[in-house]
């Protein structure tokens, strides 16, 4: 049962962020102080390297070059919180965003100008001490703050502000840069079997699960290309630990670098034993060769292995490399808000993504418009409402809001970046899983965008906090005048002990 399934099972974990942020009149980020604090429920289960994540990522795609970051596990009375894609990043991630966005009204500068100034760049070093090499953060960003006709849609949107009351547009640019990698290193290794049959066709079996995310296709196709077959020769068996043993999760967005190269070490191994025969005989086929190497009894079986290499990081000294490298992505996204009930759609979002050399452009291209509707739900809908006494209420489809067909963008366009290939993954390819989630933070800060108009409009500060998700009734409440001050007066004397509220979540 569904409602059953949610109430014990854990949620993705909440995080609240405390920060310092110091920088110069220009808008260049000096310092920053931060600490998060994660709602882990009763147990540790995944909280642990959840939260290594969020901090390791606390600074997104920028540039700090002091940073004291602090992360806490907070013991609660709610079921073990646990993983969901993304594992940490995006909640570490949309506290800079945060911290950018209060940053630009603050200091009265232009947010994108803002965000441009303090990327990262081509042989920065992290807080944790990682070079950043082969970056293409700057580049991405240019090429859709064109694409996306950011400048022209922004004055349209004021001008259709100034024209209408209680109807509000809103714009943001957003990026994101993802650490591909298992936190734990003993994970970053995967495993193939390939055998090749005397009448040439071919079973491969691997270490990856498939869950609809196009990893069984990958596979074919890097084992095709690897000898240079058809995928029609290429049969694939089913995930079982009776083929390959020892299997790391199918997680991290590190299935295709990992089972992508084990597959490469075992194709490479059999077209090492069919070189004679190829040398021998150029004109021949492929059915030929492995009919000859057959008859000489040679081995057409081999088992692939891979491991990332270079790859760890040491806590207690601060020092290692604990990502393979990183997937950027930029994200931009106009929306309209109704003030009077907090109401939005989304009217345009453009998102662009550097997966290097892709292994597979439509896939991946699934995988960019998956993740952003998964984050979509995240930031503005998926409100987890607990009880005081650690009872889920929101525990099924009648009161628990995902996404659906009517809360997509209205127009949605997807690229991915071109001659970016990556040095350090399969034919140079990227990882999709996960990093495409945080540019559905593009909208939550659209909404905020369009907010801050109505709240300028009405005399009251353009500085304020929107608590993730914004639902409904958060966008209502942010976008003030004499209504919501009247419910907060009636909210405030009614429930003056916070342990006497329902919802202790704000």
């Amino acid at each position: 049962d569904r409602n059953e399934d949610m109430m014990f099972s854990g949620m993705r974990h909440p995080f609240l962020g405390v920060y310092k942020v110091g920088c110069t009149k220009e808008g260049k980020i000096t310092g920053l102080d931060m600490k998060l604090y994660s709602n882990g429920g009763y147990s540790a289960d995944l909280s642990i390297p959840v939260l290594e994540r969020a901090v390791l990522h606390a600074n997104n795609a920028y540039k700090v070059p002091h940073s004291d970051i602090l992360g806490k596990i907070c013991m609660t009375n709610l079921p073990s919180n646990t993983a969901f894609r993304g594992f940490g990043g995006p909640q570490g991630m949309l506290m800079m965003e945060a911290i950018i966005d209060r940053l630009a009204y603050e200091i009265n500068i232009d947010p994108v100008e803002l965000r441009y100034k303090n990327l990262c760049r081509d042989g920065d070093k992290t807080t944790y001490g990682m070079t950043i090499n082969d970056c293409h953060l700057e580049r991405c960003w240019n090429k859709l703050l064109k694409s996306s006709e950011y400048y022209k849609r922004r004055t349209s949107i004021e001008d259709f502000n100034k024209k209408n009351c209680w109807k509000k547009r809103g714009i943001a640019i957003i990026p994101t840069m993802y650490g591909i990698a298992f936190g734990r290193t003993v994970l970053n290794q995967g495993g193939a079997l390939v055998h090749v049959y005397k009448d040439g066709s071919v079973l491969l079996t691997h270490g990856g699960m498939e869950m609809g995310q196009g990893l069984h296709t990958k596979m074919i196709q890097v084992c095709s290309r690897c000898l240079n077959i058809p995928v029609d020769r290429i049969f694939l068996s089913e995930t079982s630990s009776d083929k390959v043993p020892n299997t790391s999760p199918t997680a991290a967005s590190s299935s295709s670098d990992l089972y992508g190269m084990a597959v490469k070490n075992a194709c490479d191994q059999i077209m090492t034993r069919l070189e004679p025969y190829r040398i021998k005989c150029p004109d021949k086929d492929w059915n030929s060769w492995i009919s000859q190497a057959y008859a000489d009894r040679v081995n057409l079986s081999a088992q692939g292995f891979y491991f990332t290499p270079d790859i760890g990081y040491d806590w207690s000294k601060g020092e290692g490399r604990p990502y393979n490298y990183y997937t950027y992505g930029i994200g931009c996204s106009e929306v309209e808000v109704d003030t009077l009930t907090g109401d939005f759609k989304i009217l345009r979002s453009d998102l662009l993504m550097d997966v290097g050399n892709s292994l597979n452009p439509a896939i991946d291209i699934g995988q960019v418009e998956g993740a952003f509707t998964q984050g979509l739900g995240l930031f503005t809908m998926e409100e987890c409402v607990v009880l005081k006494d650690g009872r889920l209420f929101t525990n099924g489809p009648g009161n628990y809001k995902i996404p659906s067909c009517s809360d997509i963008p209205i127009e949605l366009n997807v690229s991915l970046m071109d001659h970016t290939p990556n040095p350090r993954a399969i034919f140079s390819s990227k990882a999709v899983g996960e990093p495409p989630l945080f540019l559905a933070a593009s909208v939550l800060f659209g909404i905020k965008d369009a907010i801050r108009s109505a709240r300028i409009e009405r005399g009251y500060t353009p500085v304020f906090d929107l608590i993730v998700p914004a639902t409904a009734e958060r966008i209502r409440m942010a976008c003030e005048d004499r209504f919501t001050t009247l419910a907060q007066q009636k909210m405030s004397e009614k429930h003056k002990n916070v342990t006497e509220r329902w919802n202790v979540i704000p």
